[in-house]
């Protein structure tokens, strides 16, 4: 059985804009290498927003260095970029977009669910690139929930849909630039599932909702991340009641991360030129032309 090197709290919720009211349940500030490759996670929700005709969520903002990869549970979030690229994901959708080389994009709720109200929740995760890909072309990746394929585990104990990597003989529609797995894991009440994660990679545990034991010695509840070491292979989870969790694991990235802001690079000097490089304007504009492309 893997070591388990701690279970942690979220810190207190903060709002992103005015749509994504998030609690950061991982980062590489934090937790350093441990998390590798994955800089940062955002659960925002579950909240309950009031019928609007504003726009809710986070105008233009820039990114380079990594990918963002956007889960949604409940809701709708409406994206666009500089590149011309964007869309809209709903319940069970994903977006991942590579930033690579520097991008500018926006976030809202859809128009649709901000004038009906309701539920809202998501996940948005962090994915670092390997420093001879930050220079990536920006992409957009649309992974529907109908692409994504769902395993039933035995004895009943529940499902889990592969949205990068591969689990038992499915494989997760994401493209990705380094080995990793992101689970969407849902556990039955009273029930255990054994989840085998190549030896070597990080692994963390991310309870969104309901209590679970770790591996036969750990509690984690809702908002709480179990980290574990990377020595070892799988993990088992017992489920208290129904638990719906996110499982991340990858091969590391072993390189220095130096990380300012939306910009995530190898070195402070690369970060000042990101910098530059977005205030010359070459990540491109969001222009209704663009969009329109």
């Amino acid at each position: 059985m893997r070591q388990i090197l701690g279970v942690y709290s979220a810190p207190r919720q903060h709002w992103v804009g005015d749509g994504f009211p998030v609690r950061t349940m991982l980062s590489h500030h934090d937790q350093g290498t441990h998390v590798s490759p994955f800089i940062m996670l955002d659960y925002a929700g579950p909240a309950r927003f009031e019928p609007t005709k504003a726009r809710r969520g986070v105008g233009v903002h820039p990114h380079k260095g990594f990918e963002t990869v956007t889960i949604v549970y409940e809701g709708e979030v409406e994206h666009r970029d500089s590149t011309g690229a964007g869309g809209l994901i709903g319940p069970g959708d994903v977006q991942w977009m590579t930033a690579g080389s520097g991008i500018l994009h926006e976030e809202f709720h859809s128009p649709a669910f901000a004038a009906k109200g309701g539920n809202f929740e998501m996940v948005q995760l962090w994915v670092n690139l390997p420093a001879k890909d930050k220079t990536a072309r920006p992409g957009y990746q649309t992974l529907l929930n109908a692409d994504i394929p769902v395993v039933e585990l035995p004895a009943r104990a529940g499902t889990v849909r592969v949205i990068a990597g591969s689990f038992a003989s499915a494989k997760g529609p994401a493209r990705t630039f380094t080995p990793m797995n992101i689970w969407d894991v849902r556990l039955a009440s009273g029930k255990t599932a054994t989840l085998d994660v190549p030896d070597g990679h990080t692994l963390s545990v991310l309870v969104l909702t309901g209590t679970v034991e770790v591996n036969g010695r750990e509690i984690a509840r809702e908002a709480q991340m179990v980290l574990l070491g990377r020595e070892g292979g799988g993990i088992t989870i017992e489920a208290n009641g129904e638990a719906k969790l996110l499982v991340l694991s990858g091969k590391p990235i072993d390189e220095p991360v130096f990380a300012r802001g939306p910009f995530v690079m190898n070195t402070a000097t690369e970060i000042e030129q990101a910098m530059l490089e977005f205030r010359a304007g070459k990540f491109g504009s969001m222009t209704d032309e663009a969009a329109a492309q």
